[in-house]
C-alpha cells in the first residue's frame, strides 16, 4: 500500500473537501452556498478530504470557533489544478533536488500540500499519510468564486457519528462516515505533490 494517498469522495465532476468554522462564518457560508464575510479572503484557508483526519483536529467540531463541519464539493478540473501549483511544506528529496530548489518554490508558492498521518475513528494515527491543501490568499478567491459547486453542513451527521461512538456503538458509528476512495491522478501530478 502506497503510504501517500488522497482518500477522498469524488465522482466524475467532483471532490469533497472539509473545514471547520465558527457559527459566525458557516452559516452565511451556507445560506450563500459561497464564502462571504466574515469569511477573510486575506489569509490562507486549508481543506482537507479526509473526514477524520479533520475530526481529529476539531476534536468532532468540539473545539472552539470550529462548532461547524462543512462539507464542500469543489470541481476536480479546479482540485488538480491547485495540485499543479502546489509546493510541499518540507523539501522532500523525492521532489526536489536541493533545499534551495524548495525554498525558492516554496517563498512563490500559490498553493501548499501538507502530509499528516491518517487517523482512524478513534483519532490513532495510521501508517497512511493524508493529505491537506494550503490555499494562499492569492487563490483563495478563486476557490469560492469558481471551484465551488456546493456547500453542505455536516455539523449533524458529525454529532450522530461522535454520540454512537461515545455510546460504544463503534461499528454502527463506522457506518456511517463518508465513503473515501484512493483518488486517481496522473504520475507526473503525483509525483509533484510526493506521491511514491
Amino acid at each position: 500500500m502506497n503510504e501517500y494517498q488522497i482518500r477522498a469522495m469524488y465522482d466524475e465532476n467532483s471532490i469533497t473537501v472539509y473545514q471547520a468554522y465558527s457559527r459566525a462564518i458557516a452559516l452565511p457560508a451556507l445560506q450563500n452556498n459561497r464564502f462571504v464575510a466574515p469569511f477573510s479572503f486575506k489569509r490562507m484557508t486549508w481543506i482537507k478530504p479526509s473526514f477524520l483526519w479533520l475530526m481529529q483536529k476539531s476534536h468532532w467540531g468540539l473545539k472552539p470557533g470550529q462548532e461547524i463541519i462543512l462539507a464542500l464539493h469543489i470541481t476536480r478540473q479546479g482540485w488538480e489544478e491547485a495540485l499543479s501549483q502546489a509546493v510541499l511544506t518540507s523539501p522532500d528529496p523525492y521532489v526536489y533536488h536541493s533545499y534551495s530548489e524548495w525554498k525558492e518554490q516554496f517563498e512563490t508558492a500559490l498553493v501548499y500540500v501538507q502530509w499528516n498521518p491518517e487517523r482512524t475513528i478513534r483519532g490513532k494515527s495510521l501508517a497512511i499519510k493524508s493529505i491537506q491543501v494550503g490555499l494562499s490568499q492569492h487563490i483563495v478567491r478563486n476557490y469560492v468564486n469558481d471551484l465551488m459547486i456546493k456547500i453542505e453542513d455536516m455539523t449533524p451527521l458529525v454529532r450522530k457519528i461522535y454520540a454512537l461512538f461515545q455510546e460504544g456503538l463503534e461499528t454502527k458509528a463506522r457506518a456511517l462516515l463518508p465513503e473515501e476512495h484512493v483518488y486517481p491522478l496522473d504520475s507526473l501530478l503525483a509525483r509533484r505533490i510526493g506521491i511514491r
